[in-house]
């Protein structure tokens, strides 16, 4: 049994990420980026005298993909709202003293 004032009871379902698989998973977003960015520069020099609007389609992302990936790795940890409470109140039981056979308060006559 748990004693009054004992520990806290925290949801392991609400934590948050470690530290160190945020970080992880950040880089990979940023090298996954980088590599479709690298594919889409190859491709737009590849494709440049076949096929001209496709090159030109992939050299914009070639362009634009290393702000978006960027913009993407340094998001900070912003902490989810919709995420459970992380603490679980303990449960409010009756002090023993608060009537009923264990008060004392109906003690058999001849008792002191």
């Amino acid at each position: 049994m748990r004693k009054r004032g004992g520990p806290e009871v925290f949801r392991i379902t609400g934590a948050r990420q470690g530290l160190a698989d945020d970080v992880r998973g950040r880089q990979r977003r940023y090298v996954i980026s980088m590599s479709v960015r690298t594919l889409s520069v190859i491709a737009a020099a590849v494709l440049w005298n076949v096929e001209r609007h496709v090159a030109v389609v992939a050299l914009a992302l070639g362009v634009l993909l290393p702000y978006v990936a960027v913009v993407i790795a340094n998001a900070g940890r912003e902490s989810a709202p919709a995420l459970p409470s992380t603490f679980l109140p303990s449960p409010v039981r009756p002090a023993l003293g608060e009537g009923g056979a264990e008060s004392g308060a109906e003690r058999p006559s001849g008792q002191g």
